[in-house]
């Protein structure tokens, strides 16, 4: 019998540019205390919880705007949803664009912290963004959600 933790969903957006011959990806890092000090592995797409029944392609445009402050709209490219060791399943969309990193916000939330104290704080759900070539995101990104960037470089070198 599966938990309730492991039939979380998320959706999130992949954005990606092309310059000069290179893909880039735009990852956000997760707020709060628990990550401060993380960095390879710990970055993600923007993306968020959905609620059973729900639009994922929907969420995954709110959760875009929630983490960045920033609407996306475009041809998304649907990629194949993966499972982080958490159990989470992740589905994700690509999009091709550019984005200026410099005016972007996230909203905050509250967690508990420490863990189980009953004591509140609040954090930015995201606190930093970043553009990484393909070799570099690959190190940074949740390592389950290197199957996206794997995707869509196949993908992308298919078209060409």
């Amino acid at each position: 019998m599966q938990t309730e933790f492991s039939m979380k969903t998320s959706a999130g957006i992949l954005l990606f540019k092309k310059d000069q011959g290179k893909i880039f990806y735009f990852l956000v890092h997760p707020g709060g205390p628990f990550w401060k000090n993380k960095d390879i592995g710990a970055w993600s797409v923007p993306k968020g919880e959905s609620d059973e029944g729900e639009c994922l392609l929907d969420r995954a445009v709110i959760e875009f705007e929630e983490e960045t402050g920033k609407a996306i709209a475009g041809n998304f490219i649907e990629l194949q949803p993966i499972r982080q060791k958490s159990g989470k399943k992740v589905y994700a969309w690509a999009l091709e664009r550019d984005l200026v990193l410099s005016g972007l916000q996230s909203n905050t939330i509250l967690i508990d912290w420490p863990p189980r104290s009953g004591k509140k704080m609040e954090i930015p759900e995201v606190d930093q963004w970043q553009w990484f070539e393909t070799k570099e995101a690959r190190k940074k990104i949740n390592p389950a959600q290197a199957g996206f960037i794997d995707e869509l470089e196949a993908l992308i070198s298919g078209s060409e």
